[in-house]
């Protein structure tokens, strides 16, 4: 814990990722966050009384298949996440430098805006997923129904979409459930979701390496932005600062931790830099 500790898929992954990020103009604005997205046509914030039957689509079927391979049946709503965002933002002083979508506006065609590569910073607080059978199929999912309980055209990020943005952000963070993992590919390294955005541009990225809780990553996320937005503190002595804070029992205000239990490691250091540490 007195290191600041950052990964990397490959060496040969930095030197291109290091090419690539040289020269590069460093995005204007400072904040976006998508959180706390729609899954299911029972969730509450449906005001319908008769929800409409979901239909099957390419992306459902490979949101459903990923679930079936890594022994999932559904996917539980994320209220926490919309309560991280919403204090990450408040960070933020001036509107004109955040952008937010939370609830059915955390959609795949926000996720996929051309108006993100203007932002430094972008927090995804949603399900990640890691098929560890088909690794293409892995991806983070978004707001599944619209506000009429409809069916969303798209509402998986899959991983091919994710090589194919363009997000020139100094930090992209998934706040999700193993977000780190990926397809071990001899002379490549780890293939998967952080690779995916590091390729789309992102200079580093945080991700977990197992299932995360919900309010106790609310907690751990509010501290690291805190050191990142306040403190001016690089990505990764952020990151070590807000994991000693949990470690010690404190959270990003400095009082006691709602729950003691999170002070154990399962709760906090799951979530790893990766990227350009520089």
């Amino acid at each position: 814990m007195n290191h600041e500790i950052v990964n990397l898929p490959s060496i040969s992954s930095l030197a291109t990722h290091r090419k690539k990020l040289k020269g590069r103009k460093i995005a204007p604005k400072t904040l976006a966050v998508l959180a706390n997205p729609v899954f299911t046509v029972d969730d509450l914030r449906l005001k319908n009384d008769k929800p409409s039957i979901v239909e099957n689509n390419l992306d459902r079927s490979a949101l459903e298949t990923s679930l079936r391979n890594i022994n999932r049946d559904k996917l539980d709503p994320l209220p926490g996440t919309k309560d991280e965002g919403e204090a990450i933002l408040s960070l933020v002083n001036s509107p004109g430098e955040k952008l937010s979508a939370f609830d059915f506006d955390a959609n795949y065609n926000f996720a996929t805006s051309k108006q993100l590569s203007q932002y430094r910073l972008l927090l995804f607080a949603t399900h990640g997923i890691f098929d560890p059978v088909n690794p293409a199929l892995s991806g983070i999912v978004l707001s599944l129904v619209d506000k009429q309980g409809k069916p969303q055209t798209r509402g998986f990020l899959r991983l091919n979409d994710i090589f194919n943005l363009d997000l020139p952000a100094e930090l992209i963070v998934l706040s999700a459930c193993e977000s780190g993992l990926g397809d071990d590919v001899q002379g490549e390294g780890l293939v998967g979701l952080t690779r995916g955005f590091m390729y789309a541009g992102a200079a580093r990225v945080t991700v977990s390496l197992w299932n995360v809780n919900d309010q106790s990553t609310k907690e751990l996320m509010i501290a690291f932005y805190k050191q990142i937005l306040e403190q001016r503190k690089s990505p990764a002595a952020a990151l070590n600062v807000a994991q000693r804070q949990m470690w010690q029992g404190k959270d990003f205000q400095g009082k006691d931790l709602k729950n003691p239990a999170w002070k154990h490691p399962r709760y906090w250091a799951a979530f790893t830099l990766q990227g350009e540490w520089r």
